[in-house]
């Protein structure tokens, strides 16, 4: 039995795509005479196309937060999750700082500690889920830590300034934000002089 024609393929020596035999020249002179290689990336483009194509994807680019030149095609990955100066949350203390420096923070905020009501004692913070899974994971969805008990021999000022367990420091800063606008009406309205009567 013969194989049909169109079965039967040859590879196009300018493109390398493997063509029926029977549309091999005329695919060739098309081919040869329209496409091209890119040169960087490989793929087939119309050459009336090429420096469009060059200057869409190719074409280095600076990174606006880190200054380095970048093929455009590979900045959204360069900015999201490379770039040292990318802005990550700290886990802890969720606070926003450039990738270069979270390691050093990390390594000075995990080593705070916070209050476990449940065993009344101070963690690490880089240590708390580990504790928590290892001393409360039977207790966890049971008992409830008790409330407004102060840590042992830290009844005066210095208990009072730790941050309480899922304190959120945004909003404390919100917090800290609204009293001192408060603050400032307050002083604007008793620093008003009377109007001069006349």
């Amino acid at each position: 039995m013969a194989i049909p024609s169109e079965l039967i393929t040859a590879t196009c020596s300018h493109c390398e795509r493997d063509i029926p035999t029977s549309n091999i020249d005329l695919h060739y002179a098309h081919c040869s005479r329209n496409l091209q290689k890119c040169a960087i990336c490989g793929d087939m483009i119309p050459k009336k196309h090429a420096d469009e194509h060059y200057n869409e994807i190719h074409a280095p680019v600076d990174c606006s937060l880190c200054s380095e030149r970048i093929e455009r095609d590979l900045l959204s990955l360069h900015e999201g999750e490379r770039c040292l100066r990318r802005i990550i949350t700290c886990e802890y203390c969720e606070f926003p700082l450039p990738a270069v420096d979270l390691i050093n923070h990390q390594e000075v905020c995990g080593n705070r500690t916070e209050y476990c009501d449940l065993c009344r004692k101070y963690v690490r913070l880089r240590e708390r889920v580990n504790h928590d899974i290892q001393f409360h994971s039977s207790t966890a969805d049971t008992a409830e830590p008790p409330r407004n008990i102060p840590p042992p021999g830290r009844e005066g000022r210095e208990g009072a300034n730790r941050r309480p367990v899922g304190a959120s420091p945004r909003k404390s800063f919100l917090l800290t934000i609204a009293i001192t606008g408060i603050a400032v009406m307050l002083g604007f309205f008793f620093l008003r002089k009377p109007e001069d009567k006349q």
